[in-house]
């Protein structure tokens, strides 16, 4: 009882974030400014939206199959249907709780393909490592090639109120010197004493998880076809790419943007998605702050950003609900396949 309630004032909390951020976009617009951004909405042309969606499924089947490398390079060879819809199922679980779809994710192949949720865990953190890495390299990128623009931005509209806003701080070093050095402290000293721990539920579970890490990271030396799987990794943040150069298709005042500038959309944007829960309310945000780079109005480039974010949380909750309920149905069909086919050649 008091887990599902934990459970419940966490959800409640980063929707209550997410809430607050669209609070804080919209508080200071006027209603004709808001009336642009219904319109903006509305008004878009729904069939680039229901392309990106397209693409974003692809860029799920895709994650499936370079998850399933990693598997099969640890001895486990679980099928197409199985796993794809253990990872609509794990996003619709991180809608809900951040981290909880790793865990359903690992959870679905345990009960339906036998593999050990330590070791299908480790290698969805190695996926995530991986994905990390992919990020910061194409975001770092990005910044470089759009440096002059992006820090003609930030001066303008973030340093420069900033350094106003910090001016009566003086001492505001000293304070984040002295925190640094608390948690410097608690670090060494809970090292000094983690022999104490080695009964504890938490710290089992943490190094358990830690292995399972470290094989995951060990079946990247052991896959098969390493090219294939650097081309799925290409595929999905290519898939992304596109799914969100799509969408500026959809209305008149972003058509004509060029992919550079979807690019640096899905670099912003992304922040917004690790920031915040399935990035509700600060993602239209950052899209719409992202686009004033490119001179497009922030009615607009809101409204863009909501048609964006619903792309992708559609696709999350429909497919995810999908295999939800698909999964343990099919499983049966085929298990009741099986056992028929071992039956009659019994006989």
């Amino acid at each position: 009882m008091k887990k599902n309630i934990f459970k419940a004032l966490k959800f409640l909390l980063f929707l209550g974030i997410g809430i607050f951020f669209i609070w804080l976009f919209v508080r200071n617009l006027t209603p004709e400014q808001k009336r642009d951004i219904y319109h903006s909405f509305v008004k878009a042309d729904f069939t680039w939206f229901y392309i990106s969606m397209v693409v974003g499924i692809a860029s799920h089947f895709l994650r499936a199959m370079r998850w399933k490398m990693l598997l099969k390079a640890m001895g486990y060879n679980p099928s197409n249907k199985n796993i794809t819809m253990a990872v609509f199922i794990g996003y619709l679980a991180n809608l809900a709780l951040p981290r909880l779809g790793e865990v359903s994710r690992c959870g679905t192949l345990t009960r339906y393909e036998k593999i050990p949720f330590q070791k299908g865990f480790g290698t969805v953190i190695t996926e995530r490592a991986l994905d990390m890495v992919t990020f910061l390299l194409l975001f770092f990128i990005t910044v470089i090639i759009h440096f002059a623009r992006i820090k003609e931005y930030l001066d303008e509209r973030v340093l420069d109120p900033l350094d106003e806003k910090l001016a009566t701080l003086q001492h505001a070093n000293y304070f984040i010197y002295i925190i640094i050095g608390v948690l410097v402290a608690t670090a060494i000293y809970l090292y000094s004493i983690r022999n104490k721990f080695e009964h504890f539920y938490l710290y089992i579970k943490f190094r358990e998880t830690v292995k399972g890490l470290f094989e995951g990271i060990k079946s990247l030396l052991k896959i098969e076809r390493p090219l294939l799987f650097i081309l799925y990794t290409l595929l999905i943040w290519g898939s992304y790419w596109m799914m969100t150069h799509v969408v500026f298709m959809s209305m008149d005042v972003t058509e004509n943007l060029s992919l550079n500038a979807s690019l640096v959309v899905l670099m912003f944007g992304s922040i917004g998605i690790i920031l915040v829960q399935g990035g509700i309310g600060l993602y239209p945000a950052i899209v719409a702050e992202t686009l004033v780079l490119y001179n497009i109005p922030e009615v607009n480039g809101y409204a863009l950003g909501w048609l964006l974010w619903s792309a992708q949380q559609v696709i999350i909750i429909l497919l995810g609900s999908m295999s939800f309920g698909l999964l343990p149905i099919l499983n049966k069909f085929n298990k009741d396949e099986q056992l028929k086919y071992h039956t009659i050649k019994d006989s």
